[in-house]
Parts: structure tokens; C-alpha cells; sequence
């Protein structure tokens, strides 16, 4: 004989409510409408990994589909700006022929901050945008350099 539990009617109501939930999100706006990829929350565009060596500080910034003529990279003091757009691939396409558009486009804006102070100058600053990444390579300035200090022994 099977028991009757009660709570397996209101987990089978919660996933309805959830299904019934994304489904009427996916075709509404998204709740930030700042936010570069829409859903629940706004999401950081482009995702970077950020390391750095004794005189550089490199930024690998993950952005595919982006436009290259649209990104500005811009640096003040230890803030790191990157924006640009990424244009929607099919233009011709339009919204009401679409059944599922899961990549976002549009323009983006993200602020990083260094762990250290750049110096920003046009000779030793780079920026490469390659296979979908945009690699920025920003010198560091000679105060936040590393600098050996010789110990005198005394006598």
C-alpha cells in the first residue's frame, strides 16, 4: 500500500510555477535593462581573467561575436574601462521569426580595478582583439614596480 505525502503535490506546483516563470521571462525585457545579457540579473560582459608580471599587467577579456571597431579601452588611474557592441549576427532575422535567441547583443560597458596603478602611456600599452578575445597589455608604472634594496652588513 502507497502513503500519501502530502508535500509531493506542492514540489510538482513549484516546478509548474518555475517552468510557467522562465518561460514568461525569456520574452519580456530584462529586469536591468543596463544589463548587456538579460535573465535573472545583470551579468558582467566580458568575463576577463586579469594577472600580471613585474612590468606588465595583462588583461584577457572574453568577448566573441564582438564588433572590433567598437571597443574602447580606457584606463584611469587603477580603473580599467572596456566597452564596445556586439551586433546580433542574423539582422535580417526578425524578433517575431526568431524561436529561441539565447545569444545576447547590444552594447556593453564593464570597470575593472587593477591591483596595482598602470602608467598610461601610447608606446608601452597594447590591445589585440584575436579568436574572440581582446588582450590588453597595460605597463606598469616605476613607482609599483618591484624594487631590489641592497642590505649593507655592518662591521
Amino acid at each position: 500500500m502507497a502513503t500519501w505525502d502530502p508535500f509531493d503535490g506542492l514540489e510538482a506546483l513549484r516546478r509548474d510555477i518555475d517552468q510557467a516563470f522562465q518561460r514568461v521571462g525569456a520574452q519580456t525585457s530584462p529586469v536591468f535593462p543596463s544589463a548587456f545579457l538579460p535573465g535573472r540579473a545583470a551579468r558582467e560582459y566580458p568575463l576577463v581573467n586579469l594577472y600580471q608580471d613585474q612590468d606588465i599587467v595583462f588583461v584577457e577579456a572574453l568577448a566573441p561575436g564582438a564588433d572590433a571597431s567598437s571597443f574602447n579601452v580606457s584606463v584611469t588611474g587603477n580603473t580599467l574601462t572596456i566597452s564596445g557592441e556586439k551586433r546580433r549576427t542574423a539582422a535580417e532575422v526578425k524578433p517575431e521569426q526568431f524561436h529561441r535567441e539565447e545569444r545576447a547583443a547590444g552594447k556593453f560597458v564593464r570597470s575593472i580595478e587593477l591591483p596595482i596603478e598602470v602608467e598610461v602611456d601610447d608606446n608601452n600599452l597594447k590591445a589585440e582583439y584575436k579568436n574572440g578575445l581582446l588582450l590588453i597589455q597595460l605597463a606598469k608604472s616605476e613607482k609599483t614596480k618591484p624594487r631590489q634594496i641592497n642590505v649593507q652588513v655592518a662591521s
